[in-house]
Protein backbone atom coordinates (compact mmCIF):
# COMPACT_ATOMS: atom_id res chain seq x y z
CA UNK A 1 0.00 0.00 0.00
CA UNK A 2 1.23 3.49 -0.81
CA UNK A 3 1.65 5.88 2.10
CA UNK A 4 0.95 9.57 1.68
CA UNK A 5 2.50 12.28 3.82
CA UNK A 6 0.17 15.26 4.14
CA UNK A 7 2.38 17.19 6.55
CA UNK A 8 3.63 19.66 3.87
CA UNK A 9 0.03 20.67 3.25
CA UNK A 10 -0.59 21.45 6.90
CA UNK A 11 2.60 23.37 7.70
CA UNK A 12 0.98 26.71 6.92
CA UNK A 13 -2.62 25.84 7.75
CA UNK A 14 -4.13 26.54 11.14
CA UNK A 15 -7.44 25.09 12.28
CA UNK A 16 -7.78 22.50 9.53
CA UNK A 17 -7.43 19.48 11.81
CA UNK A 18 -10.70 18.01 10.60
CA UNK A 19 -9.43 17.92 7.00
CA UNK A 20 -6.32 16.10 8.17
CA UNK A 21 -8.42 13.54 10.05
CA UNK A 22 -10.72 13.07 7.04
CA UNK A 23 -7.78 12.41 4.71
CA UNK A 24 -6.22 9.98 7.15
CA UNK A 25 -9.53 8.17 7.69
CA UNK A 26 -10.10 7.90 3.94
CA UNK A 27 -6.79 6.11 3.52
CA UNK A 28 -7.52 3.54 6.24
CA UNK A 29 -11.02 2.44 5.25
CA UNK A 30 -11.54 -1.31 4.88
CA UNK A 31 -13.04 -2.57 1.61
CA UNK A 32 -15.79 -4.54 3.36
CA UNK A 33 -16.95 -1.44 5.21
CA UNK A 34 -17.12 0.52 1.97
CA UNK A 35 -19.45 -1.87 0.15
CA UNK A 36 -22.22 -2.52 2.69
CA UNK A 37 -24.82 -1.23 2.65
CA UNK A 38 -24.80 0.41 -0.77
CA UNK A 39 -25.76 4.10 -0.85
CA UNK A 40 -26.13 7.15 -3.08
CA UNK A 41 -25.42 10.79 -2.30
CA UNK A 42 -27.33 13.30 -4.41
CA UNK A 43 -27.29 17.04 -4.63
CA UNK A 44 -30.96 17.98 -4.90
CA UNK A 45 -30.60 21.76 -4.82
CA UNK A 46 -28.08 24.51 -4.22
CA UNK A 47 -27.89 23.76 -0.49
CA UNK A 48 -29.79 20.47 -0.18
CA UNK A 49 -28.58 16.88 -0.37
CA UNK A 50 -30.08 13.39 -0.18
CA UNK A 51 -28.38 10.26 1.13
CA UNK A 52 -30.20 7.10 0.02
CA UNK A 53 -29.14 3.80 1.56
CA UNK A 54 -30.33 0.31 0.58
CA UNK A 55 -31.36 -1.32 3.87
CA UNK A 56 -33.44 -4.26 2.66
CA UNK A 57 -34.66 -6.41 5.53
CA UNK A 58 -34.25 -3.72 8.20
CA UNK A 59 -37.28 -2.24 9.92
CA UNK A 60 -37.48 1.35 11.09
CA UNK A 61 -36.91 0.19 14.68
CA UNK A 62 -33.64 -1.53 13.73
CA UNK A 63 -32.16 1.63 12.17
CA UNK A 64 -30.66 4.64 13.94
CA UNK A 65 -29.59 8.02 12.58
CA UNK A 66 -27.44 10.35 14.63
CA UNK A 67 -25.83 13.67 13.79
CA UNK A 68 -22.92 14.78 15.98
CA UNK A 69 -19.64 16.67 15.61
CA UNK A 70 -20.21 17.35 11.89
CA UNK A 71 -20.71 13.66 11.30
CA UNK A 72 -23.78 11.73 10.21
CA UNK A 73 -23.86 8.19 11.61
CA UNK A 74 -26.37 5.70 10.22
CA UNK A 75 -26.45 2.28 11.85
CA UNK A 76 -28.49 -0.86 11.59
CA UNK A 77 -28.74 -3.57 14.26
CA UNK A 78 -30.51 -6.83 13.46
CA UNK A 79 -31.82 -8.78 16.40
CA UNK A 80 -30.75 -12.41 16.25
CA UNK A 81 -33.54 -14.55 14.92
CA UNK A 82 -34.21 -17.62 17.08
CA UNK A 83 -35.26 -19.70 14.10
CA UNK A 84 -32.96 -22.37 12.74
CA UNK A 85 -33.16 -21.59 9.06
CA UNK A 86 -31.21 -23.40 6.36
CA UNK A 87 -30.37 -21.19 3.39
CA UNK A 88 -29.48 -22.72 0.05
CA UNK A 89 -28.40 -19.26 -1.11
CA UNK A 90 -28.20 -16.13 0.98
CA UNK A 91 -27.95 -13.01 -1.18
CA UNK A 92 -29.74 -10.57 1.09
CA UNK A 93 -27.27 -9.36 3.66
CA UNK A 94 -28.83 -8.79 7.05
CA UNK A 95 -25.73 -8.01 9.06
CA UNK A 96 -25.22 -5.09 11.40
CA UNK A 97 -23.62 -1.98 9.97
CA UNK A 98 -22.50 1.51 10.84
CA UNK A 99 -21.88 4.05 8.09
CA UNK A 100 -20.31 7.46 8.81
CA UNK A 101 -20.50 10.55 6.61
CA UNK A 102 -18.44 13.67 7.27
CA UNK A 103 -20.67 16.75 7.06
CA UNK A 104 -19.56 20.25 6.15
CA UNK A 105 -20.13 23.08 8.59
CA UNK A 106 -23.77 24.14 8.99
CA UNK A 107 -25.17 21.00 7.31
CA UNK A 108 -27.99 19.43 9.29
CA UNK A 109 -30.46 16.57 8.85
CA UNK A 110 -33.93 17.86 7.96
CA UNK A 111 -35.83 14.61 7.37
CA UNK A 112 -35.48 10.83 7.19
CA UNK A 113 -37.89 8.21 5.91
CA UNK A 114 -37.87 4.52 5.01
CA UNK A 115 -39.63 3.52 1.79
CA UNK A 116 -39.47 0.19 -0.07
CA UNK A 117 -36.23 -0.89 1.62
CA UNK A 118 -34.51 2.44 0.97
CA UNK A 119 -33.60 4.83 3.77
CA UNK A 120 -33.68 8.46 2.60
CA UNK A 121 -31.90 11.09 4.73
CA UNK A 122 -32.37 14.70 3.64
CA UNK A 123 -29.69 17.25 4.50
CA UNK A 124 -29.59 21.02 4.20
CA UNK A 125 -26.80 23.55 4.58
CA UNK A 126 -28.03 26.55 6.55
CA UNK A 127 -25.49 29.34 6.87
CA UNK A 128 -26.02 31.74 9.77
CA UNK A 129 -27.19 35.18 8.74
CA UNK A 130 -23.84 36.74 9.67
CA UNK A 131 -22.00 34.41 7.25
CA UNK A 132 -24.29 34.87 4.26
CA UNK A 133 -23.08 37.14 1.48
CA UNK A 134 -24.84 40.47 1.46
CA UNK A 135 -25.03 43.21 -1.08
CA UNK A 136 -23.77 46.65 -0.09
CA UNK A 137 -25.48 49.56 -1.82
CA UNK A 138 -23.22 52.25 -3.24
CA UNK A 139 -24.51 55.79 -2.96
CA UNK A 140 -23.41 58.34 -5.56
CA UNK A 141 -23.12 62.12 -5.21
CA UNK A 142 -22.48 62.36 -1.47
CA UNK A 143 -19.06 63.37 -0.18
CA UNK A 144 -17.44 60.70 1.93
CA UNK A 145 -17.03 62.25 5.37
CA UNK A 146 -14.76 59.42 6.50
CA UNK A 147 -12.42 59.98 3.56
CA UNK A 148 -12.16 63.71 4.43
CA UNK A 149 -11.38 62.87 8.07
CA UNK A 150 -8.68 60.39 7.06
CA UNK A 151 -7.07 62.87 4.61
CA UNK A 152 -7.11 65.56 7.26
CA UNK A 153 -5.51 63.26 9.83
CA UNK A 154 -2.79 62.28 7.40
CA UNK A 155 -1.97 65.86 6.47
CA UNK A 156 -1.97 66.91 10.13
CA UNK A 157 -4.89 69.30 9.81
CA UNK A 158 -7.84 69.17 12.18
CA UNK A 159 -11.21 68.74 10.50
Amino acid sequence: MTNFDFSPLFRTMVGFDRINRALEDALHVEDSAVSYPPYNIERTGEDTYLVTMAVAGFSKDELAIESRDNQLVISGRKEPNGEDRVFLHRGIAGRNFERRFQLADYVRVTDAHLTDGLLHVELKRELPEAMRPRKIDIEAGKPASLAKTVKAAISGKAA
